[in-house]
């Protein structure tokens, strides 16, 4: 039998580790299984949308390229699962404790640090925040972006960590940062304890998303669901793999929580609305 294959994006040599241990789990349970690395998210959608792997472990941008392709070619896609952890996310915007910045109004004629261009959570979002609070990038207040993973939708969080560098060095005014992200980079000692005040966050979000389509086989589909809830953080068996990948538990996917992404995908130009990539600086 030809084995359910997903496909995940290769950010870090870890995802190696944690699918080789979620297929060898998958097969003792019954469902042949296999997955494809992409060296980027962009790939990843075009093989879902083409038929070429029958499910895509994307984040939340490759979702919003993923269901304009499948909309302007008369297909259907769901998103089938998400990590407990995706849920309900937000990104800070951040400026230094002993800043002159008491407002966000006052970002204005400022540096704001973000993230890589692909970044959802660290330049996408908040910039797209800042426009309806009127502050407008790169008219109102200049972007320093760190393009660290470019390709890779910020789940290489390297742009992010040099974002909070700048801040720190007193090279930019203000840095986006994802709410976790700004917890772990104070644990890192990268922020150090105190040395940041919070200006502004985004409303809450959704982060990454098992995405299926129409044409993937109905049965195998519901069964992979099913086997990827069943996982319990008490199998010593799978522990080791959901830690790796930063859950507790498998959820059902859900969509409502990537409405302000699309807007902001949407503002910054990035797909157009049939899904082609129309984002001049973007390169994956």
């Amino acid at each position: 039998m030809t084995a359910f294959t997903m496909g995940a994006v290769a950010y870090d040599p870890k995802v190696v580790t944690i699918w080789n241990g979620f297929r060898s789990w998958f097969v003792a349970s019954g469902l042949p299984f296999d997955y494809v690395l992409y060296s980027n998210y962009e790939r990843q959608v075009e093989d879902l949308i083409a038929g070429r792997i029958d499910a895509a472990w994307n984040s939340p941008l490759a979702w919003v390229r993923a269901r304009r392709l499948a909309e302007a070619q008369g297909l259907t896609i769901r998103a089938l699962t998400m990590r407990d952890t995706d849920r309900d996310l937000a990104t800070a915007i951040v400026t230094r404790a002993d800043s002159d910045i008491a407002s966000v109004e006052e970002l204005r004629g400022r540096t704001v640090a973000t993230g890589a261009v692909d970044s959802p959570q660290a330049t996408l979002l908040p910039l797209d925040h800042l426009r309806r609070h009127g502050l407008h990038p790169g008219t109102d207040f200049t972007v320093r972006r760190f393009d660290v993973g470019v390709g890779l939708h910020g789940d290489h969080i390297g742009g992010e960590r040099d974002a909070a560098r700048a801040l720190i060095a007193g090279e930019v005014d203000a840095a986006c940062i994802l709410d976790g992200n700004h917890l772990l980079f104070t644990k890192e000692g990268v922020l150090p304890s105190g040395s940041t005040r919070l200006l502004t966050t985004t409303g809450r979000y959704d982060h990454c998303t098992m995405t299926v389509t129409g044409s993937a086989d109905p049965d195998r589909t519901a069964r992979f669901g099913e086997l990827l809830r069943s996982m319990s953080y008490a199998d010593p068996a799978v522990r080791p793999l959901l830690d790796l990948e930063g859950l507790t538990s498998w959820e059902d996917g859900r969509t409502d929580r990537y409405r302000m992404l699309e807007a902001a995908v949407t503002a910054a130009g990035f797909y157009d609305a049939a899904g082609t990539v129309t984002a001049a600086e973007y390169q994956p």
